[in-house]
């Protein structure tokens, strides 16, 4: 719905506000978020691809199971990302619903707090799995594609969840108008 120009009591002409400028913050989010919806086109361009070359032209292309199983894998790790800063995944708690904006806000941050913990424990120790894959040769069956990049790919997607769960977490602490989650009606 567009807003159409008015003219004030003065005669000037007004339109609609402008819409607010994003900082570098809002536009680093905005890129996870994009990187993340590139890998779901890629997932099922590659889903697509394989299934059109198998039913219509009885061709089945070299790897791509794998390349399907490694892009799944990649999918997963920037979708965390996407999806815990915003906050707007599935959630069920009915102690939240229940609480008043300023408890809600504490049982954010600490909810955020415990999340950054998980997320870093689990990026600390995936860099190993990309560096004993790249140590290891581990190549795929067909093609022979070294199937690292792929791991670091996967762990470039946790350390953005990192990122971005630290960056939520200081605007909860410091500046929670800066944050967009959507609303959520409290339980009656």
């Amino acid at each position: 719905m567009t807003q159409s120009a008015e003219v004030s009591q003065d005669g000037a002409i007004t339109g609609p506000p402008e819409p607010a400028r994003k900082n570098f913050m809002d536009r680093f989010i905005d890129s996870i978020e994009w990187v993340a919806a590139f890998f779901v086109g890629v997932v099922a361009l590659n889903t697509f691809t394989a299934v059109f070359m198998r039913k219509f032209f009885a061709v089945t292309i070299p790897d791509y199971y794998n390349f399907g199983q490694f892009l799944l894998g990649i999918l997963i790790f920037w979708g965390i990302a996407a999806t815990s800063y915003r906050g707007t995944h599935i959630t069920v708690d009915l102690v939240w619903a229940n609480a008043s904006p300023r408890y809600q806000r504490w049982i954010d941050i600490f909810a955020t707090l415990v999340l950054l913990f998980v997320v870093s424990v689990q990026t600390y120790t995936l860099v190993d799995k990309v560096i004993d894959t790249r140590n290891s040769h581990i190549v795929t069956m067909d093609l022979g594609v070294p199937v690292w990049p792929f791991f670091l790919v996967s762990w470039i997607g946790d350390v953005s969840a990192v990122l971005l769960i630290a960056i939520r977490t200081y605007r909860l602490i410091f500046h929670p108008e800066d944050i967009h989650d959507a609303k959520i009606k409290t339980a009656e």
